[in-house]
């Protein structure tokens, strides 16, 4: 059974119900989570400065909410009784899959466990799919979690 459980999360409602399933997993072998957070490198924030760097403001900012969607998880993983730990990634140079395929492979996760809005066409297209490149990045089995979103508009 899985033992080491490594969750990507972001703080939305798809990245919660993805921790929700991977908790009870933990929950039901005696296993344990590891919560992730990446703050990824967006060019497009104005906070991005002309010479490549972001201003301490924004950095500070978005590691404050990265800490936040953290703890909340942590606070989650409490409640459901399931030993947890986290990371907060902030290298600004990996992408969210690669982070969390070395992050799955460092800590030797048996699997991952990671949300996805399950987008099709133009709009996966346009925002890409984290899930899949999880998929195709990560050492170890990747469970995807689909949100409502995802679930109607495949049904539609």
């Amino acid at each position: 059974m899985y033992k080491r459980i490594l969750v990507p999360v972001d703080g939305s409602e798809t990245s919660n119900k993805a921790l929700v399933a991977a908790l009870q997993l933990a929950k039901d072998s005696s296993g344990r989570v590891r919560l992730v957070h990446v703050i990824e490198e967006l060019a497009y924030l104005s906070g991005y400065e002309q010479f490549g760097g972001y201003s301490g403001e924004l950095i500070t900012v978005m590691r404050e909410a990265g800490t936040k969607v953290l703890n909340d998880g942590m606070d989650m993983a409490k409640a459901a009784g399931v030993e947890a730990d986290n990371m907060l990634f902030d290298n600004f140079g990996g992408r969210l899959a690669e982070v969390v395929a070395d992050a799955a492979k460092q800590w030797n996760a048996d699997l991952v466990v990671v949300g996805t809005h399950g987008r099709r066409g133009v709009g996966r297209m346009l925002m890409g799919s984290g899930a899949e490149q999880i998929i195709r990045l990560a050492s170890v089995p990747v469970l995807v979690v689909r949100s409502e979103e995802g679930r109607a508009a495949k049904a539609g």
